[in-house]
């Protein structure tokens, strides 16, 4: 009998899972809070989305919606010479790419594609709990339109982001990270420009005494621009600013850099404000349930992982699902895969992340850093030519692998197993 899934949320990690479980003969429903298309900030996409959104039959969908092609990213961090690390140059040519999007787009193309592959989705569903009977979860109490309903499920899927219906609401498991504790703060320009050595479509970084920011280009000539420091120097600033547009702006001033690139651009008014304080729940998964994405966990942006790590999530969320109803794995084990290969993926980012945000000790002791965080894989996930090409900082290949995910795609693949979903897909690497 095909396995009862719901998937709470309709964002990347849930319409992942929804649709590779739908695929794959799952009966599916997902419940999704809000009325898509609706504004989310995230806009920036690893490689290692392109070989997820492939294997849930979305590529051509998305490659149609003309986002801006992503080849890498630049980092200014520090006194030293900018940092360029190039996908194509490092992994090779062919499909070395990935997007910058918009998320409100973006993120409704894959609901959609959800939908078209067999799930059922429910906008404007509001999920008043999870259902457990003896430890399990066994279902879901929710709202639509002012009716309540009850939904049985073999397995329920928290992808509910940072609202934690399960981790936050339920289990209050929620540890936060005290380093981390940043805010963000971002609008948007009408043209722009990106530092000259920036590979195509590629993600500025440039660091601050007090933080760092983010220039992403759009397309349609638009650019993501943000400041991210922490929420004590935020509050202090914002008390001698009447308002946060006036304070976004000064931080743009401040920076030589940003200054520059934003020099013939058009500000777009709409100044945004967010925490981005990072935690992790002390589970990912249990009897019944899995948290995927923002709901298990999250991540400072500062390297661009949380599409990738909800995306990763939602395709290990499926594959350990399938795996056990296949009768290729008992449960212990099936939930046991996807708990260790999540929270890998995530320790990993973090102790990159938390190494950037340590006193500045030069990017070889980061391109270090990220060598010993792939324990020597990295070698093997480069596919390109020699010689080194010379836009690409020397020794980067680790870090490359890294921050576009393919460590993570490696991990998954070695641990596949048996499961099809998991040989077919685990397989992708960047």
């Amino acid at each position: 009998m095909a396995p009862e899934i719901v998937v709470i949320g309709g964002g990347p990690a849930g319409s992942i899972s929804a649709a590779l479980l739908a695929r794959n003969g799952a009966r599916v429903r997902l419940l999704e809070r809000a009325h898509f298309p609706r504004y989310h900030i995230g806009e920036s996409v690893a490689t290692s989305c392109r070989a997820i959104i492939e294997l849930a039959g979305a590529l051509e969908k998305v490659d149609a919606r003309g986002y801006q092609v992503k080849e890498g990213l630049l980092l200014r961090w520090g006194a030293e010479r900018d940092w360029v690390v190039d996908w194509p140059e490092i992994f090779g040519t062919g499909a070395q790419t990935s997007w910058q999007v918009d998320r409100a787009d973006f993120d409704h193309v894959l609901l959609r594609h959800a939908a078209s592959q067999g799930a059922e989705v429910t906008e404007g569903a509001q999920v008043k709990r999870v259902l457990f009977e003896d430890g399990r979860a066994v279902g879901v109490e929710w709202t639509h339109e002012g009716v309540t309903s009850i939904t049985r499920a073999d397995h329920v899927i928290d992808a509910s982001g940072r609202a934690g219906v399960l981790s936050a609401r339920h289990f209050r498991d929620r540890r936060q990270h005290d380093v981390f504790r940043n805010v963000a703060v971002w609008a948007y320009y009408k043209g722009g420009s990106l530092l000259p050595r920036t590979p195509r479509g590629g993600i500025d970084v440039i660091s601050s005494p007090e933080g760092w920011y983010w220039v992403i280009p759009l397309a349609d000539g638009m650019f993501s621009v943000g400041f991210v420091t922490h929420q004590d120097n935020f509050l202090r600033r914002r008390q001698d600013c009447p308002d946060v547009e006036r304070l976004f702006l000064d931080f743009v001033q401040e920076s030589d850099t940003v200054r520059e690139l934003m020099a013939d651009g058009e500000f777009q008014h709409d100044v945004r404000v967010e925490q981005d304080f990072s935690y992790a729940a002390d589970s990912f998964c249990g009897p019944g349930y899995f948290l995927t994405g923002d709901s298990a966990c999250f991540l400072d942006p500062l390297l661009s992982t949380g599409v990738h790590l909800a995306m990763y999530s939602g395709m290990l969320s499926a594959a350990s699902i399938l795996a056990l109803h296949d009768g290729d794995v008992a449960e212990p084990e099936a939930l046991s895969f996807y708990e260790t290969l999540y929270r890998n993926a995530y320790a990993r980012m973090f102790s990159m992340v938390a190494g950037f945000y340590e006193q500045y000790r030069g990017k070889a002791t980061y391109f270090w850093l990220a060598q010993r965080l792939a324990r020597g894989r990295y070698p093997e996930l480069v596919r390109r030519p020699e010689p080194v090409p010379m836009r690409s900082a020397p020794d980067s290949e680790a870090f490359a692998a890294l921050t576009a995910g393919a460590l993570d795609l490696d991990d998954a693949r070695r641990a596949g197993g048996a499961d099809p979903l998991a040989a077919e897909v685990l397989a992708a690497q960047v």
